[in-house]
């Protein structure tokens, strides 16, 4: 089924809304208010706000009973501040969509005018928006909440654009589509002391300097990893800047990523195993917690066959990615609980990265998503019973 040319211009100019006024993790109220606003037009059987936040669940029934197919998309945007010269530029300062979730959402939403239109013959479509997948809590979050546990649902699928490949190209991968990743803080606590009398402190700096190593090292000096593995420092500090003070706290912050469980929870234990020989060294206390958890994302096998059939039926190239990608995405817990897969579709070859300033979501793949989710769902409700 074709998109209508006024409905394209309608999403069109949602997209452009939206991205106008982004709002982070956490703060979503009011674009989930009007994706609702737009969604409620074409007349969904059931409605379910309020899921782990800003969470909404819309429902088309068909006609008979069958499988319910959940297509996801996410509400939030970036603490970044967009430097590009759109006329519909994000009006928040230090806040943008630069990672295309305006263009996930209004593909998603996009269904709806499709559903209303022509309803399956059987079984339930589920568009569902989720709060916060940049921190990694939306989807645990939601999936948590007593409202969605009682929502029957036997599939569920995501897209993500991704820049670097040509506009339209569907990119599948059977298997781990994106990798695990969980931030580590490091806490060190010593004992200041004068500058001059650095034998009547515990300073943390050669704890610091071994700790960072370790972390930098441990994917290749750790024996037994099977695949892709990697430890990156993002933020160290030690003491305050004060000339006459030898410094008694430090703090070490790293994100770690595999895209096997069992490889991250090697290196995860490795790491938090050594640092605390270390800090045990240099007498020290040391605290380990942990922030923006990911699972990886694994894509079912014959989930993905039905992301290729609906391709080749919208005559798209498809691309099956050799390697699971680096970056880790949320859908993971999903995939994890039910069937499902994440595929991605190409933004452009000489697009900006993802998250960068200058990133914006190109219109002209929004009607390709729209139509790939469709024909997923019509493909999946005919060839599937209850």
């Amino acid at each position: 089924m074709p998109i209508k040319d006024t409905t394209l211009q309608k999403l069109w100019q949602l997209r452009k809304e939206l991205h106008q006024e982004p709002e982070v993790s956490g703060e979503e109220k009011e674009t989930a208010s009007k994706i609702r606003r737009f969604v409620e037009e074409y007349g969904p059987d059931e409605i379910v706000t309020g899921i782990g936040g800003e969470g909404m669940v819309f429902f088309f029934d068909g006609e008979k009973p069958g499988p319910t197919v959940m297509i996801r998309a996410e509400l939030d945007g970036l603490a970044i501040e967009e430097i590009n010269s759109i006329p519909y530029r994000s009006k928040k300062e230090g806040k943008a969509h630069l990672c295309g979730h305006d263009g996930h959402m209004v593909m998603v939403a996009g269904v709806a005018p499709l559903l209303a239109e022509n309803r399956p013959e059987k079984g339930r479509v589920a568009l569902m928006f989720q709060p916060a997948e940049e921190t990694g809590e939306g989807a645990r979050r939601m999936i948590n909440d007593a409202r969605f546990k009682d929502l029957k649902v036997d599939y569920v699928f995501a897209l993500h654009n991704l820049p670097g490949f040509s506009r339209n190209e569907i990119i599948v991968k059977e298997g781990v589509f994106a990798a695990a990743s969980k931030g580590l803080i490091i806490e060190l606590q010593g004992k200041t002391s004068h500058a001059a009398e650095p034998h009547n402190g515990i300073s943390p700096a050669l704890a610091v300097a071994e700790i960072i190593k370790l972390i930098e090292r441990a994917p290749l000096t750790l024996s037994g990893l099977k695949d892709f593995s990697l430890a990156t420092v993002v933020h160290a500090k030690l003491g305050d800047r004060a000339f006459g003070v030898t410094p008694g706290k430090a703090v070490v912050m790293a994100t770690i990523r595999a895209y096997y469980d069992d490889d991250f929870s090697k290196l995860e234990s490795e790491i938090e195993e050594q640092s605390r020989n270390i800090s045990e060294k240099y007498d020290l206390k040391i605290r380990i917690s942990e922030t923006e958890v990911f699972n990886s994302t694994i894509s079912d096998k014959n989930c993905c066959e039905y992301i290729k059939s609906a391709a080749k039926q919208l005559k798209l190239s498809v691309i099956e990615a050799k390697q699971p990608f680096r970056w880790s995405e949320d859908f993971g817990l999903f995939t994890k609980k039910y069937k499902g897969a994440l595929f991605g579709l190409g933004s452009g070859e000489n697009m900006p990265d993802l998250h960068n300033p200058n990133y914006n979501f190109p219109d002209e793949i929004l009607g390709t998503g729209v139509l790939m989710y469709h024909h997923i769902i019509d493909q999946l409700l005919k060839t599937k019973n209850a």
